[in-house]
């Protein structure tokens, strides 16, 4: 099909053909660049670095103002409600996590927060920043760092290295390539979930009425992006439980 049945009109412009309809999608899914720092030449900025920076500064402000008047003797509501839900998550990852992952659950939290927020944004018109492969990968090699500080903090160097050889020493290679797949693999199924919802609701919006994006924006845009959020922190709780476990 070489012409599609209506007409887009995005920005001044109309696109009647696919070779256009794809062009415009396609500068939709570019990370563009925000500003560049006058330094060496100009440093580039990406938009989803910015958007960051954004998402960085309203979590801050948002638990400086919700932490401002804490009390042991008379607790607030707010603090009631902030309490229950870190006793939840304690909870629910604390089992994942082990006795000596527990210290990690505010990292696991921060990481929590910001890519629910990041997946969420786009419900305001900004693109979302886990949409650029470079903050995934970003985020997929810092929680494997993690991993692997946790491990050798919990075993010591020479019980870390020697984890590799488990249960038998002709499968450290195996072991030892996991390293590197397990960020890859939180990383891909980050990016690809994000940015896949993001060109489904692209091509809905250029071929439906304006009504039936709003639904399916309920699923990909909220739904959806909790979940990837959720997704990625509970694989990373489990592979700090699996390098502090020790038998």
């Amino acid at each position: 099909m070489k012409k599609v049945a209506k007409i887009w009109q995005r920005s001044g412009k109309e696109v009647s053909t696919t070779e256009e309809l794809t062009k415009e999608l396609l500068s939709e899914l570019n990370c563009n660049t925000a500003f560049k720092i006058p330094v060496s030449g100009g440093i580039a900025v990406p938009e989803s670095v910015v958007v960051t920076w954004l998402i960085m500064a309203v979590l801050i402000i948002v638990s400086i103002l919700l932490t401002r008047n804490l009390s042991v003797e008379h607790p607030g509501k707010v603090q009631l409600a902030l309490e229950a839900g870190y006793q939840t998550a304690q909870n629910f990852f604390g089992e994942l996590l082990g006795e000596k992952g527990t210290a990690y659950l505010p990292y696991l939290i921060s990481v929590l927060l910001y890519i629910a927020v990041a997946n969420l944004i786009g419900l305001v018109g900004l693109k979302p920043p886990t949409k650029d492969m470079g903050v995934t990968a970003g985020m997929a090699i810092m929680s494997i760092l993690i991993v692997e500080f946790a491990g050798i903090r919990a075993k010591g160097g020479k019980g870390w290295l020697k984890g590799f050889a488990e249960p038998i020493w002709i499968v450290a290679p195996i072991n030892l390539l996991e390293v590197f797949t397990r960020p890859l693999s939180l990383c891909m199924r980050l990016f690809g979930n994000v940015l896949g919802s993001y060109v489904v609701m692209e091509l809905i919006k250029l071929v439906v009425p304006a009504v039936l994006p709003a639904v399916f924006s309920c699923y990909f845009d909220i739904f959806d992006g909790l979940i990837q959020a959720f997704v990625f922190v509970f694989l990373t709780s489990l592979y700090i439980g699996e390098a502090t476990a020790v038998e």
